[in-house]
Order: C-alpha cells, then sequence, then structure tokens
C-alpha cells in the first residue's frame, strides 16, 4: 500500500500526487492540516513538513527526496528525461517553482489568505498581498516567453517541471487570483496539464472554508 500524508494547501503535495498518478501509482491520501500536525507526522518526519510517502514500510520525506525516490523505483514513465543539459533544465525549473516561486508568490498569497486565517485567526494584510500578486505577473511573464519557445516548460514533452509549475499555480488558481486571460500560452499550457488525468483528482480538492473560485475545475476555463 501507497500512502501520501498530504494537504490540499501544500503545492509539493500537490506535486507529488501528479507525478504518482502520471506513472500510473495506486496511492491513497491522509489529510494533515499544515498549521496542526500531528504527532505522527513528527515521528515520520521531524521537520514536521508535507508530503510524506510510506510504502511498504518505506518512509520517504521531502518533496525533493519523494521525486527522486519516484523517479528511481518507477522507471516506465520518467519525467526526468533526456541527456545531462535536458535533466539539468527540468531540475532547474523545478526548483524555480520549488523554491523561488513559493517564496515570491505562494507565501504572498496562500499563506496570507489561509495559512494566516486558520493558524492565527488574522485577516490577510494587504500589502503582503499585493507584493504577491506583482511577482505572479513575473512569473506568468516567463512562462508565456517560455512557451513561445517550447511546447512544455522544459521542452517538447511534459516533465517534472510542467507538474511542480501547475501544482502551484494550481492553489492561486483555487483562489481566484490568476490573471490567464493577460498570458495567453501560460493559459493554453495549464488547460492541458489540468486536462491531464493526473490533475483530475487535484481539481477535485476542496479546502475546507475556502470556496474555489467557479472557473477552477473547468478544464476550457
Amino acid at each position: 500500500m501507497v500512502l501520501l500524508i498530504h494537504h490540499p494547501v501544500s503545492p509539493q503535495a500537490r506535486k507529488i500526487r501528479a507525478v504518482m498518478a502520471e506513472k500510473k501509482m495506486l496511492f491513497i491520501l491522509k489529510e494533515e492540516e499544515p498549521w496542526k500536525l500531528s504527532d505522527d507526522v513528527y515521528k515520520l518526519n521531524p521537520a514536521g513538513e508535507l508530503p510524506i510517502f510510506l510504502s511498504d514500510g518505506v518512509v520517504v520525506s521531502g518533496n525533493y527526496a519523494i521525486t527522486e525516490y519516484l523517479e528511481e523505483t518507477s522507471t516506465e514513465i520518467p519525467l526526468i528525461k533526456g541527456d545531462a543539459k535536458q535533466r539539468a533544465e527540468i531540475r532547474r525549473l523545478t526548483e524555480w517553482f520549488d523554491q523561488k516561486f513559493y517564496r515570491e508568490v505562494y507565501r504572498n498569497i496562500v499563506s496570507e489568505k489561509i495559512q494566516k486565517r486558520f493558524a492565527q485567526g488574522l485577516a490577510p494584510d494587504s500589502k503582503i498581498l499585493k507584493v504577491g500578486l506583482n511577482n505572479l505577473n513575473f512569473h506568468l511573464e516567463y512562462i508565456d516567453w517560455l512557451l513561445e519557445r517550447r511546447k512544455y516548460l522544459a521542452g517538447d514533452e511534459l516533465t517534472l517541471a510542467d507538474l511542480t509549475a501547475a501544482a502551484h499555480l494550481s492553489i492561486i488558481d483555487y483562489l481566484g487570483d490568476v490573471p490567464w486571460e493577460m498570458y495567453r500560452n501560460a493559459k493554453i499550457w495549464y488547460s492541458k496539464i489540468k486536462s491531464r488525468p493526473c490533475f483530475k483528482e487535484i481539481l477535485k480538492d476542496n479546502i475546507r472554508g475556502v470556496l474555489p473560485a467557479k472557473h477552477y475545475a473547468n478544464l476550457d476555463f
């Protein structure tokens, strides 16, 4: 049995879910609130971070470690592919979204709108939200630029980079904060990603206490 401890608001968890589904793996989910983790989570991952992957006595924590583990143990459908240069580009873009996008956009929008509300009972700071939304436009411009030159973010085939970026954007989109109409290439690309079977269950996610944008699960926006 494969178990993933996750939360719908975690982009790293969404990425791992998409990776496992793309690799046609069967798994079940256990939800934990990031702002109120149980003792069991700390026993499995002393860092106290989601997601956590468990399979037949194997415990892997940390989204990079889980990704590499899945690539090494489920090789039929690789998501880090190509020659050394291509694999480096996939990893570069994966890191871009997991670190730069997460720091500049996610923390300023999702952490303010959701985690601050449920963890501290506070309203979001409009100044911080504005910073996040401005940064979001910068990242969407970069995605648009990449997609003028490539079919997918890292090249002509779907890779881990696409699933990582889509996982992060899907949470921002859930909140209705992505100005898709301003970024045609990004919009077409995201429509392709969320139309894939691996995103089917993710688009059914509901964050308790927060309604999704009306277009969130609409494959044609």
